[in-house]
């Protein structure tokens, strides 16, 4: 019988609702990136390097308990331990170099109730279950074909009014180039991964929307948007091509792809995929999730387990990938020795419990343009600053605090203030290679490695704990650092973590000479910092540092380069020495708006 208009007019409402439906989960900057892919290799390293963000519970072999003895997570909402990956991107200089490209933040993920009333299971939509994962794309790919595989991933070249495409556009994009992967929705409902990691799953007639095959459940979709930082290299481009590339190798674009590993409270996100049908996106609306700070979020790192460099300036890609642009599959290729074991984490400070009675209290904050959070004494020694000097040189002017910065910097004190102290069991973003010992790591532009004498009179000398999983190897006991210094190649972000933890106590007033005060030399490694704003309503601020380009002779530069505020000459030299504060306020560029929406389903 047919429907009173009124009726009909509801229904058609309803189910517009219901399809239109999604919420946008943030997650604040990648959790690690390595060659790392427990989906693909599991237990091995990856052939090639990936951006991974999501729960601490990631290792190179892992399964959905991993998931759930995460501790922190790189995504905002607490009810999500779920990891997700895609390659890194990489600049290819025209003398065969390769360069780093900064991440704007870590990922967008979308969660859509698509649904359509031929499916299966229709109107009903289902959450992913424990232990679900699956793989969109294919690393192989150097040619493109009609395929709901190959449409569901394209490229934006943001602040342009061109279409998206399905490789690498071959223009310059003012505020970044978008990457966007969108995932296969309809399941099985039997397998949770399969050889391929891909046949348990297929797409929907229409690859982001439309019907399931006959007997497949629907499931929520899912669709990931990396933003990178291609205007860095703005003036660094020659020839006819645009000169980017994944860390696979691929100079097209075909080959991107992304991994999802569920780590989700499963009855949280069905409840939310019931219940939350409205259409701004704005996941807080949402009244089924918890979330953490945008700083926490930022905060939660893990560690890198292969001693190879992913960032700055590289004679090779991670792993020796050869540049293969098709149009056939590419092929496994190495050109060097890359390594080929996991080893030990490695944590970002030295132990000096034993031989100098100093424990590492964890990475805190040093905003730029405000006061310093150690305001006791400092030094500076740009090419040999190691954490060794700086906790003598403190202890030596009678400090009991020390905290290293920005690769060369050494400040001091008795006391840090609670609000800049690090954040309890969080490993933080202080990764800058000290000046005089690439091996060691010297807190970060706008944050600083902080170091406590201990108290003695009996009480154990402990570094700080970091309840780092490591996958389903782990026992979820803590991690234990090394008793030498150990070797971090990794991006610093400008995260500025606020924090309870540690007692705060009037600082000294004193403020010592600078010592060794040559101008600042930049880093061995190429140092993006990226820093977000809080999420506004539907509107989301993003905000990005121009990257710092080793000084390499035979590596194209520009004149002039921005340094994490310095204005940084082709020599690597600064054109000032004197260390006042504002020196290392970071020069960014913001981006309002950039942030996509999910294609319009036709009628």
């Amino acid at each position: 019988m047919r429907q009173p208009p009124i009726t009909q007019l509801v229904m058609g409402l309803t189910l517009a609702t219901t399809a239109s439906a999604f919420f946008r989960l943030p997650c604040k900057s990648p959790l690690v990136v390595e060659r790392a892919d427990p989906v693909i290799s599991p237990g091995k390293i990856s052939g090639h390097a990936h951006s991974i963000m999501g729960g601490n519970g990631f290792g190179f072999e892992m399964d959905y308990a991993s998931t759930q003895l995460s501790t922190c997570s790189s995504c905002t909402v607490t009810q999500d331990m779920s990891n997700y990956w895609v390659p890194t991107l990489y600049y290819k200089a025209e003398n065969g170099s390769f360069i780093s490209v900064g991440q704007n933040g870590g990922a967008t993920i979308y969660y859509l109730q698509r649904s359509d009333p031929t499916d299966a299971n229709y109107p009903h939509i289902e959450a992913f279950p424990e232990g679900f994962r699956m793989v969109a794309g294919d690393p192989m790919l150097r040619s493109y074909s009609d395929t709901n595989e190959q449409n569901a991933i394209t490229f934006a070249c943001l602040g342009t009014n061109t279409p998206e495409t399905h490789e690498f556009p071959n223009i310059k994009c003012p505020d970044g180039l978008r990457v966007q992967v969108f995932f296969p929705s309809c399941w099985n409902g039997v397998d949770l991964d399969s050889a391929n990691h891909k046949s348990h799953m297929a797409y929907p007639s229409g690859s982001d929307h439309g019907s399931c095959p006959s007997n497949f459940t629907r499931l929520v979709s899912i669709f990931y948007e990396v933003i990178w930082n291609t205007p860095d290299f703005d003036d660094l481009w020659y020839g006819d091509s645009q000169p980017f590339l994944l860390s696979s190798g691929d100079q097209t674009g075909y080959g991107y792809h992304g991994d999802f590993v569920n780590g989700w409270n499963v009855p949280t996100l069905q409840a939310a995929v019931d219940h939350c049908t409205h259409l701004s996106g704005v996941i807080e609306e949402c009244p089924y999730f918890d979330f953490i700070t945008d700083t926490a979020a930022q905060a939660c790192i893990i560690p890198p387990s292969i001693d190879e460099q992913v960032f700055g300036v590289m004679p090779n890609l991670p792993g020796c990938n050869a540049v293969q642009n098709g149009p056939a599959k590419s092929e496994a290729q190495s050109k060097c020795e890359a390594p080929t074991q996991i080893g030990p984490l490695q944590l970002p400070y030295v132990d000096l419990t034993s031989s100098k009675g100093f424990a590492y209290v964890g990475c805190g904050s040093d905003p730029g343009g405000q006061t310093r959070t150690l305001l006791g004494g400092q030094a500076n020694n740009a090419t040999g600053m190691t954490v060794e000097y700086c906790v003598d040189y403190c202890v030596s002017h009678g400090f009991s605090v020390a905290g290293l910065e920005f690769s060369s910097q050494c400040f001091c004190d008795n006391s840090i203030p609670a609000d800049r102290a690090p954040i309890p069991s969080l490993v933080g973003n202080c990764a800058m290679p000290c000046s005089g010992d690439s091996k060691q790591v010297c807190g970060g532009a706008s944050l600083i490695s902080l170091y406590q004498k201990c108290k003695g009179n009996g009480s154990p000398c402990e570094n700080i704990h970091l309840p780092i999983i490591n996958g389903s190897m782990s026992t979820g006991s803590r991690a234990s650092p090394s008793k030498s210094p150990v070797h971090l190649q990794e991006l610093s972000s400008s995260a500025e973590p606020s924090s309870s933890a540690l007692t705060s106590a009037t600082s000294s007033s004193g403020v010592l000479p600078i010592e060794d005060s040559a101008p600042a030399t930049s880093s061995p490694f190429s140092t993006t910092s990226v820093e977000t704003t809080p999420l506004v309503a539907a509107s989301t601020l993003l905000t990005t540092t121009s990257i710092s380009i080793a000084t390499i002779s035979d590596v194209p530069t520009q004149n002039t380069i921005s340094n994490a505020g310095y204005d940084v000459d082709t020599d690597g030299q600064s054109p000032s020495s004197t260390y006042h504060h504002h020196h290392h306020t970071h020069s960014h560029r913001t981006r309002v708006g950039s942030q996509g929406y999910p294609r319009a389903v036709t009628a």
